[in-house]
């Protein structure tokens, strides 16, 4: 007598469809901001420590979003979530600041005028982010 065992299925990724193209953005950020903040921090961190910093967290943002993106599973739904508000706060309140007291501004930041040297990407990928969670529940 044969038993039929269930076997748990595999959580669902996100990584389908219209999601493959939001995580490559969102790594091609994450390789983007790494770059550039570590030849910042390295080479000229003195000139503009606030936003060189903002660079550097804005990268690490990018990495934990690219995997919890990826990642299958409620907790990195969640964390998928929480990198993806933190990112969007991040990019509206830097881009901002950078508005209205450029003064904190030396140099530039990956969020300074919001990604406006990105094309403007860092202020319409965490809304996109956001809505593509909101569907893949």
């Amino acid at each position: 007598m044969a038993h039929d065992t269930l076997a748990p299925t595999p959580p669902r990724t996100r990584a389908r469809g219209i999601g493959r193209v939001l995580i490559a953005v969102y790594a091609i950020l994450a390789l983007g901001a790494t770059g550039r903040s570590v030849v910042e921090i390295i080479g000229k961190f003195d000139q503009a420590p606030f936003a060189y910093t903002l660079s550097a967290v804005a990268a690490v943002v990018y990495i934990v979003a690219t995997v919890a993106l990826i990642a299958p599973g409620r907790a990195w739904y969640r964390i998928a979530w929480i990198t993806i508000t933190f990112e969007l706060i991040g990019v509206l309140t830097v881009g901002t600041l950078s508005l209205f007291l450029p003064e904190l501004f030396a140099k530039a930041s990956v969020w300074s005028w919001y990604g406006a040297g990105y094309l403007f990407i860092p202020l319409v990928l965490p809304v996109l982010g956001m809505l593509w969670l909101r569907r893949t529940r």
